[in-house]
């Protein structure tokens, strides 16, 4: 079980000075729990050229570790992600040089969920397009023709990727009277009475849905699967959700598809790249939202994932076991 925060402080004084590589700026929350006896050391570090012998590595905004950089930093006894996804390290390499590798699942699932339902609601009721009509200065009268929405209750929610994040958003879904099919790699025979949802083949799933959220972990099977294939199944009345990783979804296809009218919108948390060039015609679309990459940004549900991804550091400087370690397999 994890330490209350203020014992873990009077725990730490008494270790050994403890040096770490870590992207940043590290907000000052994480570097409170780190304490004073945790030396950081700038990312740069990394890619000066000459080894530099460090205890553990912290990642915070999913810079790439891979083997290169292991070799650059010997000694390294932990790496620790700041977060669930860990398609940034390259968990092969770690493993291969007796590396554990430690994240923050389960944490950050009802947040995500709340955002992924979110942007929902923002796109069918079209949200962000009446926050900035309300804003204009020339507008001096509400038309009741103006913004006329979709519905969300009463409608087929398909979700990509049932895990911890998916079954969360199938629970809220449950509150709108939506009728939810769900596809994933293996079957989640255990879960589909606790949500109420339907297995269906991907086919199906993008051609009944009226809204496709996508929470899958970004993998090589993954990677663009919602491409122009993919988004011509889709009805020319749904709206495509993501709050998966940004490359889940072929970009320049997607954009196509709304520009040809072949999706009525999309609504995206994370985008490829992030962020997108301030150029880039989603960007101008009004039946485009975009948050920036919001899915965990609580403030309760960071502290937990700060608190655990410091404890997952420094239990793997004491050659400890992780509260919770990446599987290789699926890394």
């Amino acid at each position: 079980m994890l330490n209350e925060p203020g014992h873990r402080e009077e725990d730490h004084r008494a270790h050994r000075h403890v040096r770490i590589v870590a992207d940043g700026p590290l907000p000052a929350a994480i570097r409170k729990l780190l304490g004073n006896h945790v030396e950081i050391l700038p990312w740069t570090v990394a890619a000066a050229g000459s080894p530099l012998t460090v205890d553990g590595i912290y990642t915070y905004d999913r810079p790439q570790v891979d083997g290169g950089i292991l070799d650059q930093l010997p000694g390294v006894k932990v790496i620790s992600n700041n977060g669930v996804g860990v398609d940034h390290i390259d968990v092969g390499a770690a493993t291969a040089r007796g590396i554990p590798v430690g994240n923050t699942p389960g944490i950050p699932a009802g947040a995500t969920a709340d955002l992924g339902f979110a942007l929902i609601l923002a796109a069918a009721r079209r949200v962000t397009e009446g926050d900035r009509f309300s804003r204009r200065p020339d507008v001096t009268v509400f038309d009741p023709g103006d913004l006329v929405g979709r519905e969300v209750y009463g409608q087929t929610l398909g979700i990509v990727g049932l895990g911890q994040i998916g079954a969360e958003v199938a629970r809220r879904a449950r509150g709108f009277d939506m009728t939810v099919v769900y596809h994933n790699r293996h079957r989640r025979i255990d879960v589909e009475p606790l949500v109420e949802a339907r297995y269906v083949s991907l086919s199906e799933l993008l051609e009944v849905s009226d809204f496709v959220l996508l929470s899958v972990p970004l993998t090589e099977q993954t990677q663009g699967m919602i491409g122009s294939g993919a988004l011509a199944q889709m009805k020319s009345t749904a709206t495509l959700v993501n709050i998966a990783r940004g490359a889940v979804v072929d970009t320049a296809a997607l954009t196509a598809a709304l520009q040809n009218g072949d999706i009525h919108s999309a609504a995206l948390d994370v985008t490829e790249p992030e962020p997108l060039p301030r150029d880039h015609p989603l960007l101008t679309m009004d039946n485009v939202t975009i948050t920036p990459h919001l899915g965990t940004a609580s403030a309760q549900t960071r502290q937990r994932m700060n608190e655990i991804s410091v404890e997952n550091l420094l239990r793997g400087v004491r050659g400890e076991p992780l509260l919770f370690e990446v599987n290789p397999a699926s890394g």
